[in-house]
């Protein structure tokens, strides 16, 4: 097999996943949709899927588990506060699960909202699969290297460019 066709840092690779959680229900998948490309070694994947992808090859597939400190962390209690419902900018009828964007101290973060009361919204900037047991199934499409303006962009740029 060629160099070239081994999963290493600063190559794209393409691959077929179904993510499922713990609880073995089906989380995300991209089967029978395009493959998901990134840039090895770019931290865009989870940890623990990254560093187990690394020296495969094209055509490999495998099942990985990762434990939430290779994956999205713990659930961490001081992510979740209490807004009073007057402070929180939303016109409409808000709901448990929706999801915003919020200001916070590096950029705009994304919250769920886990609790709704006549004075108060609760949100929980943790990520939803913050302290899940993930369980990815993949297949490794392709492989190639990596543009110097993707690996200065640190994303995969499809064809004509990536738009910014």
């Amino acid at each position: 097999m060629s160099k070239n066709q081994i999963v290493a840092a600063d190559k794209v690779v393409e691959i077929h996943y179904t993510l499922t959680n713990g609880a073995g229900e089906e989380v995300d998948s991209s089967r029978g949709e395009a493959p998901l490309p990134y840039i090895h070694g770019q931290e865009n994947l989870v940890p623990g899927l990254e560093r187990e992808l690394e020296g495969k090859a094209v055509g490999d597939k495998l099942v990985v588990t990762v434990d939430p400190a290779d994956g999205y962390g713990d659930v961490n209690p001081e992510l979740t506060q209490s807004i009073p419902r007057d402070q929180f900018e939303f016109d409409g009828e808000i709901e448990i699960g929706m999801r915003f964007e919020a200001e916070a101290e590096h950029g705009l973060e994304l919250v769920t909202v886990i609790a709704v009361s006549d004075e108060e919204i609760t949100i929980d900037a943790n990520h939803p699969l913050a302290g899940e047991t993930l369980n990815f199934d993949v297949e490794i499409v392709s492989v190639r290297d990596a543009t110097e303006e993707e690996l200065e962009h640190g994303h995969v740029h499809s064809e004509g460019g990536c738009g910014h």
